[in-house]
């Protein structure tokens, strides 16, 4: 039975990566295609406006208030012990603050509707911004009131590929129709319409999906409260990850305007589309880790050192071939714009905030899985102060740069202290492996953008990029994965073992199994 249960946690981490980063490429690719329609037909200005407007309903997801994460934290040992009792108590719990939340947010979306568009400098008509507030909110009611639970369940029962596939599906659709209607001149009422419609559609999905596959689920037993109790920490820590990702366009909104929003939304876009291969990557196998931490700690460790050098290879490599390709890439893609889109400082600054993000996210995935967030909160409270402070300081004078800078100052704090608190205090041992790391990743990740941008490489067309994209990704993640794989050997030994445990048990239960 052992075998069975670990054999199915790591196909399902397959699973996790594989399909996560099938639908990355797809919806990347959708993604990119969108803005450039709505630019040339609607103008930089409409472009920015819903970049603005996303950013207004990432900070209403404050008012789950923890409850998703505290959720998840508290389902890892249930779930790793078949405790399926324990499970219908704490997504009881779960549903019954989103049916709360759902109403709520519903609420905030109609009063958004009508008084976020009075505070704009836009010549986009206020009927047009008040449908597409609250069309763009949609999903997001139906997701609490119905499903948001059961996406807690699918992750930490490392299914979260049912949701990323679904998810994936939905979205082409959605973009798909939302092509076709820009295409033929329809108002941008009709496009956000979509979002509603098809959101509508993956929530009757994953409650069919849950009702087939997890018949003992029970929402009608006691709610466990007392397991979700860590939801206020959770929040500080909510608020905190909200405002160095997602305040940048709200100050550029009020204090440089739409169409500054719309060039550092195209640039985020660029290397949003990193962040979501590495979220996918680390996602695919949180759910087993955290399993794993509360199971095994000895094998956790070993696990870490390795998952942990191997994933930095892959953060930094990514964002070096974004950062060498990207200006390239903006010269081809903002033809014909109304503003000029080309700036040079904008991916050093970019990058340099993205790497600080994502390479603590191993840390502090540690410090999710031993719950320790209202030991930490504090600290995520002085991040928060520390990006506001500074990004408000110098957006006045350095405009985009100025909240680009903000970020990286917090980060740069926040990033080293996750690093100390998870490996010091929680995992008692040094943090010198993980910054050992650290700079091996930064020395390669400067040579090979200075050597890359600098090469002469021919790109005035998207299949000459695509191709000359190829073989430079290729050579670079070679070159990263080297050099870790080089001068990381116990991490290397530790993953080489793995995957030979892995093999040979995959093997054994086919035989068993015939």
């Amino acid at each position: 039975m052992d075998t069975v249960k670990i054999m199915s946690r790591q196909k399902n981490s397959i699973y996790n990566l594989v399909w996560g980063i099938v639908g990355n490429i797809i919806t990347s690719i959708v993604a990119i295609i969108i803005p450039r329609l709505f630019i040339v037909n609607y103008g930089s200005e409409i472009n920015g406006l819903l970049a603005s407007i996303r950013q207004i309903y990432v900070y209403l997801t404050l008012l789950e208030v923890g409850v998703g994460d505290a959720s998840i934290v508290a389902l890892y040992g249930p779930i790793a012990k078949s405790d399926h009792q324990s499970v219908n108590k704490i997504l009881a719990a779960t549903d019954h603050y989103y049916k709360r939340i759902g109403g709520i947010y519903a609420i905030s979306i109609i009063i958004l509707g009508v008084v976020y568009p009075l505070f704009l400098n836009t010549t986009v008509p206020y009927p047009i911004c008040f449908g597409v507030m609250v069309l763009q909110g949609s999903g997001s009611v139906i997701s609490y009131l119905v499903q948001g639970k059961y996406n807690m369940l699918l992750r930490v029962d490392n299914r979260s590929y049912v949701t990323s596939n679904v998810g994936t599906i939905t979205s082409v659709l959605t973009d798909g129709s939302r092509i076709y209607l820009l295409l033929h001149g329809k108002s941008i009422i009709a496009v956000q319409t979509t979002y509603f419609i098809f959101n509508l559609l993956k929530m009757i999905y994953i409650g069919w999906y849950i009702k087939k596959n997890y018949p003992w689920l029970d929402l009608h037993v006691k709610p466990d409260f007392q397991a979700v109790s860590q939801k206020t920490a959770v929040f500080i820590h909510q608020i905190s990850a909200l405002v160095f990702s997602h305040t940048d366009i709200l100050i550029l909104t009020f204090v440089c305007g739409l169409k500054t929003v719309s060039i550092y939304s195209l640039y985020a876009t660029i290397y949003g589309m990193i962040d979501n291969i590495v979220t996918i990557t680390s996602n695919s196998v949180q759910a087993a880790m955290g399993q794993i931490f509360h199971s095994d700690k000895k094998k956790y460790l070993d696990l870490q050192e390795s998952f942990e050098t191997y994933y930095l290879a892959l953060v930094f490599s990514l964002f070096a071939i974004a950062t060498i390709f990207v200006i390239p890439f903006m010269r081809l893609y903002t033809v014909g714009a109304d503003i000029n889109y080309i700036d040079r400082k904008l991916p050093i600054l970019f990058v340099t905030y993205k790497l600080l993000n994502y390479g603590r996210i191993t840390s502090n995935n540690i410090i999710g899985f031993s719950g320790a967030f209202k030991e930490t909160q504090w600290r995520a409270w002085l991040e928060t102060i520390i990006n506001l402070v500074v990004s408000f300081l110098c957006v006045f004078k350095l405009g985009i740069y100025g909240v680009l800078l903000g970020t990286i100052v917090a980060l740069l704090y926040r990033a080293n202290d996750i690093i100390i608190f998870a490996n010091c205090r929680l995992l008692k041992r040094s943090a010198w492996g993980t910054y050992r790391r650290w700079i091996t990743n930064i020395i390669v990740f400067c040579l090979i953008v200075m050597i890359g941008v600098d090469i002469p490489l021919q790109m005035d067309t998207y299949l000459s990029l695509i191709l000359n994209a190829l073989w430079v990704s290729i050579l670079v993640t070679i070159v990263f994965f080297g050099v870790s794989s080089l001068i990381e050997v116990k991490a290397r030994k530790i993953a080489q073992t793995y995957l030979k445990n892995i093999v040979s048990k995959m093997l054994k239960f086919r035989s068993d199994n015939r």
